[in-house]
């Protein structure tokens, strides 16, 4: 042949489609000379791979090891070679190792192949030639192996072809089929080996014939081999059911243990390594109880698991149970008896929400980086639209048993055809699944593994563009991808989240007219006092045509009908808008709405019922992230937050810098606490450990800060206090008073405290006095927040607000030991230590106990309290208050709980130990313990006061604003019912409890307090 037969031009190679044109010209002159063939054909045919390179690869190895094999096949043939392995280099690297059929393949140019047929060639494959008798162990799982990817080859010619032809969507179904008969071919083929496999004893004891032959295993197929609609590489989902023909031969445990060997060698028939690789996974994790379940169950067993126990996602995977192998008529039984338990599956409780949230626990555990390229689990994904599909099809299969199929694509017709879908939307949604199942099917093809990410690289999509078909070049391909995506996730919004609408919205389409007197009224009627303003707040929210203003008009129904649940909907729906524009560049926040439904509802429920939460979010709008998750609005630990401010403050050169940042901390926390407290993942004492630990740990770092950064007490560093001379080195110590020295604190709280410090022997006790004082007045600038107040309250220290605000210890101990009052004494009940010096506090504690818990309290001593505390119900009531809705100073109020468990603590608390708490819930229960009060006494009074405390928190929450009263007006009584998760149309219900329970606690405190012996007894039911 003449050598210009064998040469060839770098512009060739490059028109072909080669990227590394010199190694490819030699190549092909190598091959060309090897095969004695002209390059012309041979780069023609080249050319019509995906990947000409990766082809020209793949056929040098088969002409290097198989030269026979080429010289077999004409120009035609050649081409569908490339056409095949320039798709799969898998498949060139299958055929290297197995060559024979391939001429065969070729020749015949593929096709799609029955379920019938599949069965037929596998099990002949794994059939002895000459005896006939199944192959045993690793021989047959070869032979498996190697038919099934003929098998494979064979089909993927076909669908390759098609997308040459454009008709890769088209044929798609036909395709998916066949891969699922082909699946259920090769599980039959491999149960065929491993009956033979236990009967020969190649793996684990020999089973003898009978026992052999009264097993009865079928198999079900789930998920997309179950629908029909399998991949090309992909885990196959089954479940095993076993049963025996006969009970004297196998039965009862016997009958599982061996059930469970077959399905076990099965599934390694599949997947398990050996010379020729794996197929896929065979994955039986969807049985009942999931991996930790039992492999195999019997029918009766089946049954009783799904009638008792089952979950609602896993009735949704039943949806696509199908007989797949083995005994078909088990696997059928298994399939009817569970069918109408997946039909009624949807009157369950939350079950669209289940099922939801089981759609966004799928998107949560995308890596970041894997977020925008995921064919399959991503936004605007294949999930996106089998979850849809499958979510309508189990709400309105109950009713209408045209929806009773498996494939995503025949539900799709069947429910446009009944009218549950818009036509236009399930052919988009259709021809959307198509595009993105080819898409994923040459991924998968090309290395014969499980994917779904799309590439990144311009060569790998555009060798995806040749492969699939749908697009022209890399660009354009992206482009398609991406308006698929757009569409896709459009539809499934409008879709997944239709029954919810239905359900909660009942909206119709003319009344989300903007402006319109239909929606006017529809606002008003469910609940918005300024209609006008709220149509405002929607117009904002969802103007133009960008893809945040479509989320927020499909989202703004269902928020509408949350937000008028709340007390508030007016300023709901403004908050709502305020916190959106604060996170307008945060790509998370519309897509939490849209994916959180229970975020999304949550956030409602702050913004219309807090207020208080309502404004702190507008200045930490990131924190709505927090609503998606229990965990994120837990309190965090003291320590935690001790570490990270005192890590702020060791980085900020100056206190005001420090208290900038240690105040956004304090915020975030108070914050984290009120949005949980609204929407019920914590409780009081949840709430009052978190308040406890932010004030701690904010005030613990801004002493920190003011004392000089990371220098430890005892040694501060110089400032230019006198002249540039180092200030005195002092212990300084704070201790907490009232409740937050109870650790009993709600939002409407004060934050109480007294300041003691400690001079070296060496420093006056006057200069010392001075730098304390300037350390407490600097603390008291540096918590000062004009965002978020945080008042430091010292009026509990000796001699109140006319007594210096911070004293040395020793000044404290001549002060209580010859000044000291009843109520100074009374107030240390519930001192501790907060922040500062520890060893200081400590000792401070020690002198409190001594004033506290006195050896002997005299009877004078009690009746000063009782006089003290009558002048306090006297004088301290706000003027024109109603002394019955007063939270704290009414009758059985907060007041009237604390000064009876002070008095027993002042006149017991030397003599019983467990009354020496800070905590007044801990104190009663204490009196009740050592025989003080009766044990109905200590529920009335702990009725009253956690009653009372919170209405106080719900009042702060709701309104912003401290109260101690209870309000007479029906919004504000609504405000705190709504706050607490009660009701709100039963405002009056409200204002009796209280009633009810202050007047139980009146009675106590009166007889216990005061020793009237005719106050009134109640028993608790």
């Amino acid at each position: 042949m003449a050598r210009e037969h064998f040469t060839v031009t770098l512009s060739e190679i490059a028109r072909a489609g080669f990227q590394d044109l010199a190694d490819a010209r030699d190549a092909l002159t190598e091959l060309a000379e090897r095969l004695a063939q002209p390059i012309a054909p041979l780069l023609s045919g080249l050319a019509s791979a995906a990947d000409p390179d990766a082809a020209l690869h793949r056929v040098r190895q088969l002409s290097e090891q198989h030269r026979d094999v080429l010289a077999a096949i004409d120009f035609d043939d050649f081409a569908r070679l490339c056409v095949l392995v320039g798709a799969s280099p898998a498949l060139g690297d299958f055929f290297t190792r197995h060559p024979a059929r391939l001429p065969e393949i070729l020749h015949e140019g593929g096709a799609v192949i029955s379920a019938d047929d599949a069965r037929e060639e596998l099990l002949r494959a794994v059939s002895d030639g000459d005896t006939a008798e199944p192959l045993v162990a690793e021989a047959g799982w070869i032979a498996l192996r190697t038919r099934y990817r003929e098998l494979l080859a064979q089909l993927m010619l076909f669908d390759l072809y098609a997308g040459r032809d454009g008709r890769a969507e088209q044929v798609f179904e036909a395709v998916a089929e066949s891969l699922s008969g082909l699946a259920a071919a090769a599980i039959d083929a491999s149960l065929h080996v491993a009956r033979a496999t236990l009967a020969a004893g190649a793996s684990g004891p020999v089973v003898s014939p009978e026992r052999m032959d009264a097993l009865q295993l079928g198999i079900i197929a789930m998920g997309k081999c179950g629908a029909g609609e399998l991949n090309v590489v992909s885990d196959v989902d089954v479940i095993f059911v076993v049963e025996s023909s006969n009970a004297d031969a196998l039965d009862g445990d016997a009958l599982i243990r061996l059930g469970t060997r077959l399905a076990s060698e099965v599934m390694r028939g599949i997947h398990d390594p050996a010379i020729e690789p794996p197929l896929w996974q065979l994955d039986a994790n969807l049985r009942p109880e999931g991996r930790h379940g039992p492999l195999v169950r019997t029918l009766g067993s089946m049954r009783s698991y799904y009638d008792r126990w089952a979950k609602a996602w896993e009735f949704q995977a039943l949806l696509k149970a199908r007989p797949l192998a083995g005994d078909l008529e088990i696997a059928a039984a298994f399939v009817a008896d569970t069918r109408p338990l997946v039909w009624t599956s949807s009157s369950r409780e939350d079950f669209v929400g289940s099922v939801q949230r089981m759609r966004e626990r799928v998107t949560e555990h995308i890596a970041d980086e894997e977020l925008d390229v995921q064919l399959k689990l991503g936004p605007g994904g294949l999930r996106d639209i089998e979850f849809s599909v499958q979510l309508l099809q189990l709400v309105h299969g109950q009713y209408d048993e045209s929806l009773h199929v498996a494939g995503t694509l025949p539900a799709l017709r069947a429910l446009v055809d009944g009218g549950y879908i818009a036509r236009s939307d399930g052919d988009c949604l259709a021809s959307d699944y198509c595009f993105l199942r080819v898409l994923e099917h040459r991924l998968q093809l090309r290395d014969l593994r499980r994917t779904a990410l799309m590439p990144t690289e311009e060569h790998e999509l555009r060798v995806l563009a040749r492969a699939t078909g749908l697009a022209p070049s890399a660009a354009e391909l992206h482009s398609r991808w991406s308006a698929r995506k757009r569409e896709v996730r459009q539809l499934h919004l409008k879709i997944f989240y239709a029954p919810l609408l239905s359900a909660v919205a009942s909206l119709p389409e003319e009344e989300l007219v903007l402006g319109s007197d239909a929606a006017r009224a529809r606002l008003a009627s469910v609940g918005f006092r300024d209609p006008d303003g709220a149509m405002r707040h929607m117009a904002a929210l969802t103007r133009g045509t960008s893809r945040r203003a479509m989320i927020q008009r499909n989202l703004m129904p269902v928020l509408l009908q949350w937000l008028s649940d709340g007390t508030d909907p007016d300023f709901g729906l403004l908050a709502f808008r305020r916190v959106s524009e604060a996170n307008r560049e945060t790509p998370w926040y519309l897509r939490l709405l849209r994916d959180g439904t229970e975020a999304a509802e949550r956030l409602t429920r702050v913004l219309s019922n807090s207020r208080y939460a309502a404004e702190l979010l507008e200045s930490i709008p990131e924190a709505v992230a927090w609503l998606e998750r229990d965990e994120s609005l837990q309190p965090m630990q003291l320590q935690t937050l001790f570490d990270e401010m005192r890590a702020i403050a060791s980085r900020r050169a100056g206190i005001d810098s420090a208290a900038v940042a240690l105040r956004a901390v304090h915020r975030r926390e108070v914050l984290r606490l009120a949005m949980g407290r609204i929407v019920g993942v914590i409780d009081d004492v949840a709430v009052a450990a978190g308040l406890d630990a932010a004030h701690t740990a904010l005030l613990d770092a801004l002493l920190l800060s003011v004392r000089g950064g990371t220098a430890p007490y005892g040694k501060a560093p110089a400032n230019s206090e006198s002249g540039g001379e180092a200030p005195p080195a002092i212990e300084l110590a704070l201790i907490g008073m009232g409740r937050y020295g109870g650790r009993e604190l709600g939002f409407a709280s004060d934050i109480d405290l007294i300041a003691v410090f400690r001079a070296p022997p060496d420093v006056a006790s006057d200069r010392a006095s001075r730098e304390a004082t300037r350390l407490i007045s600097e603390l008291r600038r540096a918590v000062a927040d004009p965002r978020f107040p945080v008042d430091l309250d010292f009026d509990l220290r000796p001699e109140g607000k006319n007594g210096p605000l911070v004293r040395s210890l020793d000044a404290y101990r001549a002060y209580y030991a010859r000044w000291s009052v009843i109520w100074e004494a009374q107030a240390l009940l519930r001192a501790r230590p907060v922040a500062g010096d520890a060893r200081l506090g400590a000792d401070f504690v020690s002198l409190a106990d001594e004033i506290r818990y006195p050896q002997h309290f005299a009877e004078e001593q009690v009746r000063e309290v009782r006089r003290i505390k009558a002048r306090v119900e006297a004088e301290r009531l706000p003027r024109g208050a109603d002394p019955k809705r007063h939270l704290k100073l009414g009758p059985g109020g907060i007041s009237d709980v604390e000064w009876l468990v002070q008095l027993l603590q002042l006149r017991s608390g030397a003599e019983h130990p467990a009354l020496r708490t800070v905590s007044t819930v801990a104190a009663l229960q204490a009196a009740g313990e050592v025989g003080l009060l009766r044990e109905d006494d200590i529920e009335h009074l702990l009725d009253s006061w956690r009653f009372a405390s919170r209405v106080r928190t719900a009042l702060k929450l709701w309104t912003g604003r401290s109260s101690n009263s209870l309000p007479t007006g029906w919004n504000d009584l609504a405000g705190i019912a709504g706050v607490l998760g009660m009701s709100r149309t039963h405002t009056s219900e409200l204002e009796e409890r209280w009633f009810a329970v202050s007047r139980r606690a009146r009675a106590v405190f009166e007889r216990e307090f005061f020793g009237y012996e005719d106050a009134p007894r109640f028993t608790v039911t």
